[in-house]
């Protein structure tokens, strides 16, 4: 067999090159193409306590103590101030689902009709289009069922089993980086529509979007500041009772909106696209 010449050798090392340099540059669009539509991320979920089948999942939220709010930018965020909590409580792992909420429809306690779900889907989205006053009812409908003191939380629960012992603006961390929460700012695209609510990470004590999905109602009276916020982490039954405060950020926000000392409130009888709930229960 003849040896190549260098002419023949040099075009083959410049066609094996371009074939490389075409490879590599398909696998990178691939790869680009998997980022824009993948699915959020879901990890192995935490075992929860639960008191019926039809019930949510509860995580044990430990006592102890710590610095609500945030002294930064936003006023309605300050002043930051410590809470302490003497008991345990348990709360929702996850928000209320469609399938959780349709068995309270069932049993006639949840309203004279399922809410929208703006043609997204039911099954294990986030409950929406429900008011202060139905996510109550909700509530009552679980202690009725199960004998155990079902309730919102206060807003100052929320904040302390969101951030779960952390102090950063998310609990994993200063920045919102990507593909960690739902919200407009979250992830490769615009975020449009709510999540199953057992997407992305848990935080570390077990609660799945704490971040971002829908807003979640709180017991808590409109107030513009933590001025007089009690230490104790009960509810602020004074103020604007008309307004209701809601935690979470959703879907439809930025993620300034979504950080654990973000707060906001609507009209008590507001029905939302972006407003759900998740419960709480009193552990005696």
């Amino acid at each position: 067999m003849r040896p190549l010449s260098f002419k023949l050798r040099a075009m083959r090392l410049k066609t094996l090159h371009l074939l490389l340099v075409l490879t590599l540059a398909g696998l990178a669009l691939a790869t680009v193409a998997r980022a824009e539509t993948a699915a959020p991320l879901k990890v192995e979920r935490y075992a929860g306590i639960q008191d019926c089948a039809e019930c949510p999942e509860l995580a044990i939220i430990p006592p102890g103590s710590y610095t609500m709010g945030n002294d930064g930018p936003h006023k309605n965020e300050r002043p930051a101030h410590t809470v302490t909590f003497d008991k345990a409580f348990a709360i929702g792992m996850f928000e209320v689902t469609f399938d959780e909420w349709q068995a309270c429809f069932n049993a006639g306690a949840c309203g004279a009709e399922m809410p929208d779900d703006h043609g997204w889907g039911v099954g294990n989205r986030p409950v929406m289009n429900i008011t202060w006053a139905e996510a109550n009812a909700y509530a009552a409908w679980l202690s009725q069922k199960t004998g155990k003191t079902y309730r919102l939380p206060t807003e100052a629960e929320w904040e302390y089993a969101a951030r779960a012992g952390t102090t950063s603006e998310f609990w994993w961390g200063n920045e919102v980086g990507l593909s960690k929460a739902n919200c407009r700012d979250c992830g490769p695209t615009i975020s449009h529509q709510s999540e199953p609510v057992d997407s992305f990470e848990a935080n570390p004590w077990g609660l799945y979007n704490v971040h971002g999905n829908v807003w979640e109602w709180v017991q808590d009276c409109w107030n513009p500041t933590h001025d007089g916020a009690p230490g104790d982490g009960s509810a602020r039954l004074t103020g604007d009772c008309v307004q209701r405060v809601m935690r979470s950020g959703s879907w439809y926000y930025f993620s300034k909106n979504v950080r654990s000392a973000w707060r906001f409130k609507n009209d008590a009888r507001v029905r939302s696209y972006g407003i759900g709930l998740r419960v709480l229960r009193e552990l005696h």
